[in-house]
């Protein structure tokens, strides 16, 4: 690669010229804009479904918050929104890359699946690791049937006179536990989150760094950058580098 050449693909380039012999440092795009409202949008839903759900579950909390309809409307209509900014990012041409990030979220290689059945004990190699960890496919997976399971059941729960007892039974019981499930998990995913600073930034920037890329998600690296996993960076000024052969 020379020094002349344009950044390689699945990148966003070099950063600006600066002192003499100074690498320039390769980003990869991870995130674009849709996908990135899209996450941050059904964030803030799941926080308000969360926040409204304390009072109507701890006599507690109602007492201090009061207005105990008003919080039972925004839960429900929460609710029902739930769904909207994913199927809405999913639709029509925008949502390209967000339909193509769900395709991979659905396959499972060889060797995610030995750490499936190892239960998390048998780690995948960084150079095959894909752009979403298995526990982040898992993660997906469990987001997405919850959100299916939650609106149903809360819907038989605002509209049960057209439902059977039976149903709303179940319905309750489903909806109670599954909620706390759903805590769980959020809180989870918001303290690995915390604990990986760049990929929380991918999320609010859209990008990662080349050697993140390696570091965590090497085989979905080689393949953004279609070379086999490796780019060599561009200089500015001097003598070439060790690796800035010419292609």
């Amino acid at each position: 690669m020379s020094r002349t050449d344009p950044p390689r693909k699945g990148t966003f380039g070099a950063a600006p010229p600066g002192k003499r012999g100074q690498v320039h440092k390769v980003v990869l795009a991870r995130f674009d804009a849709v996908e990135r409202l899209a996450h941050w949008a059904n964030a803030l839903l799941f926080g308000i479904l969360v926040a409204t759900a304390l009072p109507l579950y701890f006599a507690s909390i109602e007492s201090v918050v009061g207005r105990r309809a008003l919080v039972a409307e925004i839960h429900l209509w929460a609710g029902v929104a739930l769904p909207v900014p994913l199927g809405a990012s999913l639709a029509g041409p925008w949502g390209a890359r967000f339909r193509r990030d769900v395709r991979r979220l659905n396959r499972w290689s060889s060797e995610e699946l030995r750490w499936l059945r190892s239960l998390g004990t048998r780690a995948v190699p960084s150079r095959l690791a894909d752009k979403f960890n298995p526990g982040q496919k898992l993660n997906a997976a469990f987001t997405a049937g919850a959100i299916v399971v939650m609106l149903a059941s809360g819907s038989v729960l605002k509209w049960f006179t057209l439902f059977p007892l039976s149903w709303r039974t179940g319905a309750t019981f489903v909806h109670d536990v599954l909620a706390t499930v759903v805590v769980v998990v959020v809180t989870g995913h918001v303290v690995l989150a915390l604990a990986h600073p760049q990929a929380l930034r991918s999320m609010v920037t859209g990008t990662v760094s080349e050697d993140w890329a390696h570091r965590h998600a090497g085989g979905w690296a080689a393949n953004e950058l279609g070379d086999g996993g490796s780019v060599t960076p561009a200089r500015t000024g001097g003598e070439p580098g060790p690796h800035d052969e010419t292609t």
